[in-house]
């Protein structure tokens, strides 16, 4: 055998045990050779990760949808090459290997108790099988929010081919003023299409509401339609390039019920062709950002008006 010890190390966190959003980790992987010895790879792999049974629940005006399946959800994930410059032939003694990354500064939505935060090792050898380890690390969620991040301003671009029912391609660009909104204010939307296309489309707004109750080992998350835009103005000819504004007053959004589980609000724009054989919705835009911070009791999720008709704007 040629490799006694294959182990990782890492420092502990200044003043507490727990790692916590934005802090950086610093370790070594160490490795012992009895024998001098060829390594083509050895890299550090940090996650953060939560399995869980999901049942998710889609509320509409006829009923209701619901699929329920295991999963696993990655808070992050860090990969990092500790052989700078490719494979190496290693001296017989013990070698050590520093690493350093970063955890995200972000809100990682979880039950605690069966979230997962692991620092892994992989060393590969030729003509013999993979060596891994394993360690884990604590980690606290911040109490507090890094409202910066949430006043940063969001830009996705979209491109889409017709094919079935026209010819041409139609580019979108949605603009957001900041990635996260108080009840009383407005959100302001910016979308420049460029429509060069055989088929005129028109832009459709909503906002759903998406209602997440963590339980040990299991996540309900029920999503509903709130608010929704239905201007027959807003054409966009084929050949054309035009810029929609939309003002959305966030007042109208449902207000919070008291209770246990999260409350965020999801912005949906797409763009739909205005032929009536052309039914598919296309160029898809979701900010996934939480717009109103809100609670809502778990046990009148489904008795409070929650499949009513959304309101327009």
């Amino acid at each position: 055998m040629t490799i006694k010890t294959f182990l990782i190390e890492h420092d502990e966190v200044d003043g507490g045990t727990h790692f916590t959003n934005g802090d950086t980790i610093q370790g070594r992987v160490i490795v012992e050779i009895l024998k001098e010895a060829e390594i083509k790879s050895l890299t550090l792999i940090a996650k953060g990760y939560e399995n869980f049974h999901l049942t998710d629940v889609f509320l509409t005006s006829y009923g209701s949808r619901r699929n329920s399946y295991p999963t696993v959800e990655f808070f992050y994930k860090v990969k990092q090459d500790l052989l700078k410059t490719g494979p190496q032939i290693l001296g017989e003694g013990r070698h050590t290997f520093p690493f350093s990354f970063k955890i995200p500064d972000k809100e990682m939505t979880t039950s605690s108790n069966w979230a997962h935060h692991q620092l892994k090792a992989k060393l590969k050898q030729p003509r013999k099988r993979d060596k891994k380890v394993k360690t884990k690390f604590l980690f606290q969620q911040k109490e507090d929010t890094d409202e910066f991040q949430h006043m940063e301003p969001q830009h996705v671009c979209i491109e889409h081919n017709f094919k079935s029912c026209g010819s041409g391609t139609v580019t979108m660009n949605v603009y957001t003023e900041q990635m996260a909104y108080k009840a009383d204010e407005t959100l302001n939307i910016k979308v420049e299409i460029n429509n060069q296309s055989t088929v005129s489309v028109r832009p459709k707004f909503t906002i759903y509401r998406k209602q997440k109750i963590l339980l040990p080992r299991q996540r309900i998350i029920i999503t509903s339609k709130v608010l929704q835009n239905l201007n027959k103005a807003d054409i966009i000819a084929a050949n054309s390039r035009v810029t929609v504004t939309k003002t959305i007053p966030l007042e109208k959004l449902p207000g919070p019920i008291c209770g246990v589980a999260k409350n965020e609000y999801q912005l949906k724009v797409c763009l739909k062709p205005t032929r009536k054989f052309a039914e598919q919705r296309i160029l898809v835009f979701r900010d996934n950002s939480e717009l109103v911070p809100q609670t809502l009791a778990q046990l009148a999720l489904m008795n409070n008006g929650m499949n009513r008709q959304p309101e327009y704007f």
